[in-house]
């Protein structure tokens, strides 16, 4: 299987310099896995994307997109549950 490259929106990047340092560092470890295997068994497709997935870490939740066709995989958002959904 191919290994696909890792890309943050700077508005990603943002979020998750905000969060505890532990915390954070889950979801790179989860955000790094996603490079071998970008669709694991916990990902789940957005309802409003056509490459929009997302996957739970904890509390939180990483929206990302993948690009097969130039094997990239976006990180779009890092937020808490329950702000994971809104605009």
């Amino acid at each position: 299987m191919a290994t696909y490259s890792l890309r943050w929106k700077t508005s990603a990047v943002k979020e998750l310099r905000r969060l505890d340092r532990q915390v954070a560092r889950r979801i790179v470890d989860a955000v790094e896995a996603l490079a071998s295997d970008p669709f694991p068994a916990a990902t789940r497709k957005m309802q409003d994307g056509e490459h929009a997935y997302r996957i739970r870490v904890g509390s939180y939740r990483v929206v990302y997109t993948v690009l097969t066709d130039v094997l990239v995989v976006e990180v779009i958002r890092v937020r808490h549950r329950r702000d994971a959904y809104r605009g």
